[in-house]
């Protein structure tokens, strides 16, 4: 596990297809909605090049995400919440994201917001198995 400002990263005890899985449903479980998965090895593979599965995944939720934007408009940027999920060229599979509190903390959003994002990045952690 690695988890800093700028990037937290956590091992699954789940293959990458069952964690992917797993992940999704639990976003859609917490009211949340998945905006898109862009599954970057799909796109190698359409180009005839190859990479281990990594998928992005983009989530969230007008009600969390939509004052916090009003409030500071560049933060569109960053949002919906990103969770990239990766299987690397060893086997392991990692869940990495950017640690959203940091950068909301520094464009001024109220701590009951930050914390309503944040708990939104813990839900993607329950689908690890761990």
């Amino acid at each position: 596990m690695t988890t800093d400002q700028s990037l937290a990263e956590f091992p699954s005890a789940r293959a990458f297809q069952p964690t992917l899985d797993h992940m999704l449903e639990r976003i859609r479980v917490a009211g949340m909605k998945v905006f898109a998965a862009i599954d970057h090895a799909a796109g190698a593979r359409e180009v005839g090049l190859s990479m281990p599965p990594t998928v992005l995944v983009l989530y969230g939720h007008a009600v969390g995400g939509t004052p916090v934007m009003l409030a500071a408009p560049l933060l569109a940027l960053d949002l919906p919440l990103r969770a990239l999920l990766r299987e690397t060229v060893d086997g392991r599979v990692l869940l990495s994201f950017h640690p959203i509190a940091p950068l909301l903390e520094a464009s001024g959003i109220a701590p009951e917001q930050i914390a309503r994002l944040e708990a939104a990045q813990r839900v993607v952690l329950g689908a690890l198995g761990t």
